[in-house]
């Protein structure tokens, strides 16, 4: 079983979003893909990370960057784990059919589109209905997380 996160974005945009929650997460230890939905916002992500704040850095690389093995972020288009992450990020709508080869999946999703978030929704009900753990978390108005719902 995979404990699942879903993150609605209201407050900030993914770009925004994404690297504070990978800095909480090497913070940890871990070790982390991002399944982006197309090989374009994989390159916006990418180059993304490395701007993002002027006194930050995330080590992160895509296939552009190669050696997937040594990143501890890699951002990809495609179902795979070639740096042995134990959590996956889903954004852009992107439903991965292998949640259970990670320990956690956070699935951020844009809350002020209503289709995303209808889709989010759905992917809930999956995930639930295959007795997935699931949380679902709400951005504050100083753009911190706050758990709303789990099951």
């Amino acid at each position: 079983m995979t404990r699942i996160g879903f993150y609605h974005l209201t407050r900030w945009p993914l770009d925004q979003a994404l690297p504070r929650l990978l800095e909480k997460a090497l913070a940890a230890g871990q070790r982390v893909v991002v399944l982006a939905g197309s090989a374009e916002r994989v390159e916006a992500l990418n180059d993304r990370l490395w701007t993002y704040q002027a006194d930050s850095w995330l080590p992160h690389g895509s296939e552009r960057d190669g050696a997937a093995e040594q990143q501890p972020v890699w951002l990809t288009a495609r179902e795979e784990n070639p740096n042995g992450a134990t959590i996956l990020v889903a954004c852009d709508g992107v439903e991965p059919e292998r949640v259970e080869a990670y320990d956690r999946c956070l699935d951020l999703f844009d809350g002020t589109d209503p289709e995303a978030v209808a889709a989010a929704r759905r992917r809930w009900k999956r995930w639930k209905d295959e007795g997935h753990a699931l949380s679902y978390y709400q951005q504050s108005e100083q753009g911190g997380w706050v758990e709303k719902a789990s099951t």
